[in-house]
Parts: structure tokens; sequence; C-alpha cells
């Protein structure tokens, strides 16, 4: 009798061996997978707040407003500026984004309640090393549509509001992602609206 009692509670001993590694090394994937999602996460909302920022500060451009001759001089340089901005927050010191999961950065007249207005979306997608020169060195992004023109864009008051968006496929990167599928890919989305710096 007693021989079989310390024969089963040795089986389980041993099942239990068997059994906590895998159990734990679940547990450690899945805790540095979520950190590394979280960090993703951060990361993109802070390029679309960076880039918010830089699209209320820099307006239309400056100068006086409109799309006419003598008007916004320096309009073309504005949506450059932000993606700049964008692309600065994605790729900081410690940053876990790789710009090529990037699909778009959207930049958009927002209506009241922060949506997208209809028909006011510049977008714009990678193309390493494609895109315009800002600082000395070329965008990672090129634009794909712009029917929102920075001269057309209201900083009198009640200025315009605009808005930044983009969305980044996060891509597991431990052995879990073979485990549960449906974590290989996770798509992220963010946005930030501000409204443009007004003048008087």
């Amino acid at each position: 009798m007693i021989r079989a009692l310390l024969g089963e509670r040795g089986q389980a001993t041993v099942e239990l061996a068997l059994a906590l590694p895998p159990v734990l090394l679940f547990l450690v994937f899945g805790i540095i997978e979520m950190g590394t999602l979280f960090s993703a996460g951060m990361t993109v909302g802070q390029a679309t707040r960076e880039g918010a920022r830089m699209a209320g500060n820099l307006a239309n451009g400056g100068g006086p407003l409109g799309c006419g001759a003598g008007q916004s001089p320096n309009a073309s340089t504005v949506d450059p500026q932000v993606i700049a901005a964008v692309e600065r927050a994605l790729t900081a010191t410690g940053a876990l984004v790789d710009l090529a999961d990037v699909s778009e950065i959207r930049i958009f007249k927002a209506t009241v309640t922060g949506a997208e207005a209809s028909g006011l979306v510049n977008v714009w997608t990678y193309a390493a090393g494609a895109g315009p020169l800002v600082d000395g060195q070329n965008l990672d992004f090129v634009e794909a549509s712009a029917p929102w023109q920075a001269c057309a864009r209201n900083n009198v008051i009640p200025a315009d509001s605009v808005g930044v968006a983009v969305r980044y496929t996060y891509r597991a990167r431990t052995p879990l992602r073979f485990l549960v599928p449906s974590l290989a890919t996770i798509t992220l989305r963010d946005r930030t609206v501000m409204t443009l710096n007004a003048t008087r």
C-alpha cells in the first residue's frame, strides 16, 4: 500500500515536471508578445500626435490664405513636414515599428466629430527612400492622393481641424505566432485630431 502511494506521488511529480516547461514558455512568450504589441501601439499613437501637432502648427504653410498667386507660398512643404514628423516618431530610438509594415498615413480634414470629411483625405504610402526631401533626407513615404491641398486649409477662426491617422500591421515576434495563428498579424490603427493654429 505504501509503495503504491509513493509510486503515484513520483508519477505525479514526473508528469508535473513534463507539463510545466511548455506552460511556462507559453506564458513567457505571451508576456513578451503583449509587451511588444503594447509598445508598438504606443509608438503609433505618439506618431499620430506628432503629425497632427505639426499639421496644426503649419496650417496652410504661411502667408495669405488661398491657392492663388502669392497666397500660401509654402503650402507644398506642409504635408511632407507632417509625414516627416510621423516618420521620426515611428523610427525613434527604441521604437519597435517596422516602417515597411505601415500601410498608410492619412492627413485629413476632420469634421466636428473628428471623422474624416468626405473627399478631403490625403493618403501617403510606404516606398523606402522615394519620398520628398525633408531636412536633407528623402522620406520613406510617397503621396498616393492629395485632394485636400494645404493652401485650402483655413486657420482663420473658426479654423479647420486636421487629423493624422496611421495604420500599422504588427507582426508577432515569438514562436507563439505558430501556436496561435490569430496573433501572427494584428492591425493597429490610431488617429489624432487637432485644430489648426488660428490667426485673428
